[in-house]
């Protein structure tokens, strides 16, 4: 039996590089998912905290009945609005509608301290008369320009601007949304 001279022994440069031309392929994609993964923690945390801003805001509401059956929870839209100040009344000049007006400046200041972007709001409205006591909330805010990666052309549950009473439409980016429906 003959042998060669020069037997091939290991790979040669043209596999070499196949070789890490799909390794390197691999890499990329693991690395795009990586990238992915390391934003949905902090996006789910801001959706438990605007749900934890939800129930707050619903429990107020609950407690101050006579004030939502007289509409002084409704808000139109308070995303991207400035806030106004508000005097806290003191006891017993407490009604009603002092009381509401406090719980909803409360809650317009948690949602910008606890949520991204300084536009963050609210949204309240009644089912059909307030004295049902019943209604639809949504807590509204802008996630970093860092979760790009997102469909920001999709706003989640976010409320029809053209529904009664009637705001200005979200411009691009669109915002993301939680809403909450309540019965009190």
């Amino acid at each position: 039996m003959k042998t060669l001279a020069n037997p091939q022994s290991g790979a040669s440069l043209i596999e070499v590089l196949v070789a890490i031309l799909l390794l390197s392929f691999g890499m990329l994609s693991l690395a795009s998912m990586l990238a992915y993964a390391v934003q949905m923690p902090k996006l789910a945390a801001y959706r438990a905290t605007a749900a934890n801003l939800a129930a707050s805001h619903v429990e107020r509401m609950r407690a101050n009945t006579a004030g939502f059956a007289l509409d002084a929870y409704k808000e139109t839209m308070t995303y991207g609005a400035s806030l106004a100040s508000v005097t806290p009344c003191v006891y017993p000049a407490c009604t009603p509608d002092t009381i509401a007006t406090l719980d909803k400046n409360a809650t317009n200041q948690a949602i910008r301290n606890e949520l991204p972007g300084n536009t963050a709001g609210m949204r309240v409205t009644c089912t059909g008369a307030c004295t049902a006591l019943d209604g639809d909330l949504w807590i509204i805010w802008q996630e970093p320009s860092t979760f790009s990666a997102l469909n920001t052309t999709n706003s989640d549950e976010c409320p029809d601007p053209a529904a009664t009473p009637t705001f200005t439409a979200f411009t691009s980016p669109a915002p993301r949304c939680l809403h909450v429906r309540f019965k009190l």
